[in-house]
């Protein structure tokens, strides 16, 4: 019997409450599912930033830490943390921000906020090129962004992704450093922006790699609110080089009710919903991932701490 501890925001245990153990189950795996535990008797730890734990060192038989989030910005430098930590990979996240980014590419590709908001009664006719014609980047080549980076290929936009090193992926054409960077950026009509929040991301798109863009250039940001410099942006969208920012993330969330953000005329705010972790298909994820370790085949999607995801 190995016991599971659960340590996120207790308004959400309800949905794990019953779910996890009968996922683990399912697994083989017999396992005792709890909120609180003496800490020398954890296994594991089912895990969210939110949940209020901050301190590992008591929990002396921890084998690992499945997070519940994409991201871990906020644990990976924990300095308690000495063992693997595992970021949530899951379908039904996937699907989420798949269907999230491809809605809003397609919003900005044919210009439906010009109907959509248009109320003076003018009949104005507008035609969207195909989108084969249409240049879209993908800013992150990790799970996410190259599930989102297929389905706009598989519209017929024409897909650009970008890493910071080196990847292949079929049918993409992609690019990677600085340099890569730049020459995907001058082609984008519309960035997509699915990087992890690191020391090496941050400030991504500045004022000068915004120059180097299209005039009237689209950006979509569900990645990390500081992949932006949110003043360079600003600039950029009151000067017109930039058409407009759709934006899921900020740096600091909810965003705060003056930020200019709320106001301006080219900015889309949404409120971090890109890609919900969907609790029944997380269960699966978590569990199945937990018993691979358990079966000593190891833990999938494991954090490099040196590179911070």
């Amino acid at each position: 019997m190995i016991t599971v501890l659960f340590s996120a925001r207790e308004d959400i245990w309800p949905n794990y409450e019953t779910r996890l153990p009968e996922a683990l189950a399912e697994e083989g795996l017999a396992a005792r599912v709890v909120r609180e535990a003496d800490p020398a008797e954890v296994d594991w730890i089912v895990y969210a930033p939110n949940g209020g734990l901050t301190d590992f060192s008591p929990f002396t038989k921890l084998k690992g830490v499945q997070s519940l989030w994409a991201g871990v910005e906020q644990i990976v430098g924990n300095p308690t943390l000495k063992v693997p930590l595992a970021r949530m990979v899951d379908p039904g996240m996937t699907e989420g921000m798949v269907e999230w980014v491809t809605g809003h590419v397609l919003r900005h590709h044919l210009g439906m906020d010009a109907d959509i908001k248009r109320t003076d009664g003018q009949w104005v006719r507008h035609v969207a090129p195909l989108a084969r014609e249409r240049t879209v980047a993908m800013l992150g080549l990790g799970a996410l962004g190259t599930a989102c980076a297929r389905a706009l290929a598989g519209l017929n936009f024409d897909v650009r992704g970008w890493s910071r090193s080196e990847k292949r992926i079929d049918g993409i054409t992609c690019a990677h450093g600085d340099e890569g960077l730049a020459e995907v950026l001058r082609e984008a009509e519309i960035a997509v922006l699915l990087l992890p929040d690191t020391p090496a991301t941050t400030n991504l798109l500045d004022a000068v790699r915004l120059a180097l863009m299209p005039n009237g250039a689209v950006i979509i940001n569900p990645g990390r609110g500081p992949l932006i410099d949110d003043d360079a942006l600003l600039e950029a969208l009151d000067e017109g080089r930039i058409g407009h920012a759709t934006l899921d993330v900020f740096r600091e969330e909810p965003l705060p009710a003056g930020h200019p953000f709320w106001h301006h005329p080219r900015v889309t705010v949404t409120p971090h919903i890109a890609s919900e972790t969907r609790p029944v298909t997380a269960v699966r994820s978590a569990a199945a991932n937990i018993a691979r370790a358990e079966r000593g085949e190891g833990l999938l999607h494991t954090v490099d701490f040196g590179l911070g995801y």
